[in-house]
């Protein structure tokens, strides 16, 4: 690839708002987790880990669903809900409409670390907003209800 495609393809990808959506959720995220504080001797969340997040809830979901909602095979999810399970933070539990069937949520001790990952993401912001300044911030965070209530309307 020369000079002249590479510039194009960075114009081209600066200039697509999914794409600058992308590549800053993703800085965001690596921002969020290189700056979070544990315990010495406490798992270390991934990226891959924090992809699952916004797909979990309390009632718990199947995981053929998880991974339907991230877009991959059910068994690239298993090992990452394995891992999260040893940390504590999920947990298996029968599905009451299928004796057969398990539902991934979060436990308690997960309830309590996403309580905590929301009060980190908060200071996160604070570090972004002192770079962007409050109207900035405050207009980006209404552009993205607006942008997720549009996406709820289209039944993504």
């Amino acid at each position: 690839m020369d000079a002249d495609d590479r510039r194009r393809l960075e114009e081209a990808k600066r200039a697509s708002v999914a794409q600058l959506l992308f590549r800053c959720a993703r800085r965001v995220d690596e921002l969020a987790i290189s700056t979070l504080e544990l315990p010495p001797d406490a798992p270390r969340l991934r990226r891959a880990h924090t992809a699952l997040f916004p797909h979990l809830d309390f009632e718990g979901r199947r995981l053929t669903d998880l991974a339907s909602a991230l877009g991959v095979t059910k068994q690239a999810v298993g090992p990452l809900l394995d891992e999260l399970e040893v940390m504590g933070v999920v947990e298996r539990v029968p599905d009451p409409a299928d004796a057969r069937a398990k539902l991934v949520r979060f436990s308690a001790k997960g309830r309590e670390a996403l309580m905590h990952g929301l009060a980190h993401l908060g200071e996160v912001e604070a570090r972004l907003t002192e770079g962007m300044g409050n109207k900035r911030m405050r207009a980006l965070h209404d552009a993205l209800l607006a942008l997720d209530a549009h996406l709820d309307d289209l039944g993504v």
